[in-house]
């Protein structure tokens, strides 16, 4: 069998070193949408590295090395299609604010397999400590088609009841034609989303969106509209990705209030608001 879940889970977590700068933020910032318009104080807390805060979702690029996603399949135990494979969802806690630089070490390992029936679910997770101590935890949920059926745990459901009300908040971000061009030099040099015929070769009519694109365009609108622009209020921020978003395109972005949350949901406007996230929650000081 292609993941072998017993093997998986008990490999040895792998570790390394990783490095961000300034400018490893900037860029990231600036990928994500940040800087329109360039002279908005509120934006150059994003843009300028002499006032510089740190969006909490730059966390799934620093160091820049690969994906959860790619990560995942290099594991002990696991051994599959990388045309199987979908980044199903994305979730991460953080332990005290980012700083703009710094020197860490993170360890992945597989934390769960779960068995879907027709899928496999795999949940990479990366712990995340400098000197001063723990900084973040990242999980990648890894859907793997066609991998499931050995009669293994189901793992628990992701799916939320849809937040009840009209939304508190709705703002729309749109997406820049080299949005994704530009995101994919904070280190996920996928083919998909640069390169028109592989992604015909992929199903889709030109290339797409990185999911963590969309994710960190989200929380930077959670934060500015709802957060009063404060990046170390959030403490934890869960989606579900739930389709795909074409470079050109507008994000419309809904946020609920609740107790120390934030509900959202994100739609693609020009597609009679197809779902792009789903349940999915910030919780926040």
């Amino acid at each position: 069998m292609p993941i072998d879940a017993a093997k998986a889970l008990a490999a040895e977590p792998g570790s390394g070193e990783i490095r961000w700068e300034r400018r490893d933020v900037q860029l990231y910032h600036l990928g994500i949408g940040a800087g329109r318009p360039a002279t908005d104080p509120d934006e150059l807390r994003y843009t300028l590295e002499t006032r510089l805060h740190v969006l909490p979702s730059f966390a799934t690029v620093a160091g820049a090395g690969s994906p959860g996603v790619i990560g995942g399949l290099s594991m002990p135990g696991i051994d599959v299609d990388l045309a199987k494979v979908l980044h199903g969802g994305q979730s991460l806690a953080l332990h005290r604010p980012i700083p703009p630089a710094g020197t860490a070490t993170a360890t992945s390992r597989i934390a769960a397999v779960y068995d879907k029936g027709k899928a496999a679910v795999l949940v990479m997770r990366t712990d995340v400590a400098d000197a001063d101590g723990p900084l973040w935890t990242n999980d990648a949920q890894i859907f793997v088609r066609g991998e499931g059926g050995w009669g293994g745990d189901r793992g628990p459901s992701t799916r939320l009841d849809p937040p009840a009300g009209e939304p508190d908040r709705t703002v729309e971000r749109p997406v820049r034609e080299d949005q994704a061009l530009l995101y994919r030099l904070s280190g996920d040099y996928n083919p998909l989303h640069a390169d028109p015929e592989f992604a015909k070769l992929a199903g889709f009519d030109r290339p797409i969106l990185h999911g963590l694109c969309t994710y960190g365009m989200t929380l930077k609108a959670v934060v500015d509209t709802l957060l009063g622009g404060d990046v170390s209020r959030v403490r934890s921020y869960t989606t579900r990705f739930a389709g795909v978003v074409y470079p050109g395109e507008t994000l419309r972005i809904r946020m609920w209030r609740g107790d120390g949350r934030v509900r959202v949901a994100v739609s693609a406007a020009e597609r009679e608001d197809a779902p792009v996230l789903a349940d999915t929650i910030v919780e926040h000081l």
